[in-house]
C-alpha cells in the first residue's frame, strides 16, 4: 500500500480512502463529490459515515462499529485509526490514518503533507482512539 497524501486541510479521509483503494487523491476526491462528500466540510473530522460511505463505493468492506483502541498489538492488520482525537466548540474532531500489518512488519500511513515520511513507526508519539477494522480490501501489502 502506498500513501496518498492529502492535498486539503481536511482531506485526511479522502486521503485515506484513495490509499486503500489504490487511487489518487484526485480520482477519489471526485468520486466523493459525486456522493456529496467535500474536503470542505468539517464533519469529515467528526462523523464516519463519509468515509464509510466512501468506502463502500469502492467495494470496501468495513465493521459496522468503531471499536476502542486498546494496543498496537490488538488491532487487526488494516484498520482505519482516528488519531489527534479533540474536541472543538463540543464537537469531536479527529484526524484519519491507515494502520497496516504485514509479514510481521505495522506501520501507520500518514496523509498529512507537511510530514517528512508518510510511513510512520512512532507508534508512541499518536493517541489512537478508536478505529474501524477494514474487512475487505484484497492487498494490504507494505511497499
Amino acid at each position: 500500500m502506498k500513501p496518498v497524501i492529502q492535498l486539503e486541510r481536511t482531506g485526511c479521509g479522502i486521503a485515506s480512502v484513495a490509499t486503500i483503494a489504490g487511487l489518487s487523491y484526485a480520482k477519489a476526491k471526485s468520486v466523493a463529490n459525486a456522493l456529496g462528500i467535500s474536503a470542505q466540510d468539517e464533519s469529515l473530522w467528526s462523523d464516519t459515515s463519509h468515509v464509510r460511505k466512501l468506502l463502500g463505493h469502492f467495494g470496501i468492506k468495513t465493521s459496522r462499529r468503531e471499536v476502542l483502541f486498546r494496543s498496537w498489538e490488538t488491532l487487526p492488520d488494516l484498520a482505519l485509526l482516528s488519531i489527534k482525537w479533540h474536541l472543538e466548540k463540543g464537537r469531536p474532531h479527529w484526524h484519519w490514518v491507515i494502520f497496516v500489518r504485514d509479514r510481521g512488519r505495522s506501520c501507520v500511513l500518514d496523509s498529512k503533507r507537511g510530514l517528512r515520511t508518510h510511513r510512520r513507526t512512532d507508534f508512541g508519539r499518536m493517541r489512537p482512539k478508536w478505529y474501524i477494522p477494514i474487512t475487505g480490501v484484497v492487498d494490504n501489502q507494505i511497499d
